[in-house]
């Protein structure tokens, strides 16, 4: 025959011996030595190639009608003998004739070494994605096998019982088996010295549950049976019941808590992807359990390729668990190669709108449900919002806070903000404070609330990052309402008492300025938001808040040493007593008048959240306190 011109064949009585070409032996050398560097890999890949001899069969007996044992059981058996160092594996599959040995093992790929060659040589060096390509599994047995014995008998009703012998160092031999052997196919590897663990059912059993406890077939271990769950991202999600799910996620995540939410799905384009994606109920990071580690496993076909997969979902869903299978991943690829693997960005992105989707139909059609989300999980979106500029914009309306025109504890969005926004309105407005009281008893909403304007209410610090991180919202500016640029326009005075005349407080302005110091006070002017108060400090830059000047503090290297003051704009209440007393006062006892200022100037500065070290103020009061 013309396929066997590839090698050197010596026929003694009933066994041949072949030796491999001398491109095949060099792959050999690489498979053995170099590719893998978790040695358990041959194990994945002999269990993956059982398997799939199985599902040969299992197709076959669909076409064919004299099928040898066809009532036997379709099941991947393995067995190990610590004492012989030994490990076997057995399937009832399709099984071999004499020349589909020759053919699918004393070959790689169907004469594709050169192939195969050319492009290690190109790469500088084997690596398991190019493996992958070439369809050499198998051979990864030898980098822990002295020997191997692959006992062979074919579907075929008219079969041979062989056995294909190798120690992988460049011929092979094929015989008769000597005894009738079942249908399918058992491999005997003698194990090399460094290699007796996997002749332990322990590290064999591991191994198995990490690789292949979802295959589609009974998978058994000295007679004990490993995979008792189903592989149900493969089933049509109208065939799960909801207990099924729950009991998978406590299965695969290895949880102790129910899930809130899942979402099961496959897609055909632009990868073939079947996946189930669990939403879990307890956040871990709230709980004190440090950072979150991802538990969303890659599967190709049922094998694991990595159980926690880098770059596979945002670094912001690590939250999320479950698993995503997709047969467009090379079985072989190296976790390195994964990373930058363009299959896996392309992952990221269809499952990443997914899941935005998913919280978005949520969001949507159960409103309650979604508070208690973002109150147990914003802060992963948050950092979404934040960190991920191309699912920004799809997140946004994700946000969720308290407003100054809504009941304590109900939350609202950014969309239906924008819905009640007056039509002359051009800014979207927030505030950030300790709680809702300390807004609200605050300088910054009396101008806003005077005019009917609603503002934002934010208690996380993380929050005013984010707002600045997002800067704009359908098209509308996300503004701080203690910025001093803000233009509100005019709003009939609710406030009590005359007002100073105009020169009067252009006078008191000055003074006030000129006294505490440009360092201090930047500008002082009348007043035109404030209602109550006597005083406000306006942030002179919008886009830094006393909450960003904090954050940027403590990344900084001066995080340690004092602050300096920050040059605020103040303005002044004319129709307030206080500002009348201190008009009067900084002519009839300049002294006092002096205290006075600088008290007003810290109380606004405490207000905006821009006094670090109050030790000054404490000071004064009582220095006040003794002129009374």
């Amino acid at each position: 025959m013309a396929r066997i011109l590839h090698f050197v064949s010596v026929i003694m009585s009933n066994s041949t011996t072949h030796t491999f070409q001398a491109e095949v032996k060099q792959v050999l050398d690489i498979v053995a030595h170099s590719i893998y560097k978790d040695k358990d890999i041959f194990l994945r890949e002999l269990v993956s190639n059982a398997s799939d001899a199985l599902e040969k069969l299992r197709y076959t007996q669909l076409t064919e009608k004299d099928v040898f044992e066809p009532t036997r059981e379709l099941a991947v058996e393995v067995s190990t003998d610590e004492a012989a160092g030994t490990l076997t594996i057995a399937d009832s599959g399709i099984g071999m004739t004499r020349e589909e040995l020759v053919e699918n093992l004393g070959t790689i790929a169907h004469s594709g070494t050169k192939a195969f060659l050319e492009k290690v040589k190109e790469s500088g060096g084997a690596n398991e994605n190019l493996i992958g390509q070439f369809g050499v599994g198998f051979f990864s047995v030898f980098m822990v096998a002295d020997e191997v014995k692959f006992y062979t008998r074919t579907w075929r009703a008219e079969g041979e019982s062989l056995c294909w012998t190798s120690d992988g160092n460049g011929s092979y031999t094929i015989e008769d088996a000597g005894e009738a052997l079942p249908r399918g196919s058992k491999l005997v590897i003698k194990l090399k010295s460094d290699f007796k663990d996997f002749s332990k059912k322990d590290k064999v059993k591991e191994v198995l549950e990490r690789y292949s406890k979802y295959i589609a077939f009974p998978l058994k271990l000295d007679g004990e049976k490993l995979n008792t769950m189903q592989a149900l991202w493969l089933k049509n999600k109208s065939d799960v019941t909801e207990q099924e799910y729950k009991d998978f996620y406590k299965f695969q995540c290895h949880a102790w808590d129910e899930p809130q939410d899942w979402m099961h799905f496959a897609a055909d384009a632009p990868l073939a992807i079947n996946s189930i994606l669990f939403f879990p109920t307890h956040n871990p990071e709230a709980m004190g359990f440090g950072r979150a580690v991802p538990e969303v496993s890659l599967y190709c076909r049922k094998v694991l390729i990595d159980s926690e997969p880098k770059n596979l979902l945002p670094e912001w869903l690590r939250f999320m668990k479950g698993v995503v299978d997709s047969a467009d991943i090379p079985l072989n690829i190296s976790r390195e190669t994964l990373q930058d693997s363009t299959i896996i960005q392309k992952l990221n992105r269809v499952l990443t709108k997914r899941v935005i989707k998913r919280l978005e139909e949520r969001a949507k059609k159960k409103p309650e449900e979604f508070a208690k989300f973002w109150r147990d999980f914003g802060n992963y979106l948050r950092e979404g919002i934040a960190t991920d500029f191309d699912n920004r914009e799809a997140l946004a309306p994700l946000f969720r806070c308290e407003s100054s025109i809504l009941d304590a504890g109900t939350l609202t969005s950014l969309p239906e903000y924008v819905e009640r926004m007056k039509d002359s309105q051009k800014e979207i407005y927030y505030l950030v404070g300790a709680n809702r009281e300390a807004i609200e008893s605050g300088p910054y909403l009396e101008a806003f609330k005077a005019r009917g304007i609603e503002v934002l209410f934010l208690y996380d610090g993380a929050d005013d990052y984010v707002m600045g991180q997002l800067g704009t919202f359908k098209e509308k500016s996300i503004v701080s309402a203690d910025s001093a640029d803000i233009e509100l326009g005019d709003v009939p005075q609710t406030g009590t008492g005359e007002p100073l005349s105009e020169e009067k407080m252009k006078t008191l302005c000055s003074w006030f300025a000129d006294t505490l110091g440009k360092e201090k006070v930047a500008e002082c002017a009348t007043g035109t938001r404030l209602v109550d108060s006597p005083a406000v400090a306006l942030n002179p830059d919008k886009f830094m808040t006393a909450t960003m000047r904090r954050m940027m503090k403590l990344m900084s290297k001066d995080a340690g040493t004092p602050d300096k003051p920050v040059a605020v704009k103040i303005e002044l209440n004319p129709r307030h007593p206080l500002v009348h007393k201190l008009d009067t006062l900084r002519d009839a006892n300049p002294e006092l008048a002096k205290l006075i200022a600088e008290q007003v100037l810290d109380n606004t500065l405490i207000a905006a959240g821009l006094l670090d070290n109050p030790r000054g103020m404490t000071q004064r009061i009582y220095e006040l306190l003794g002129k009374l």
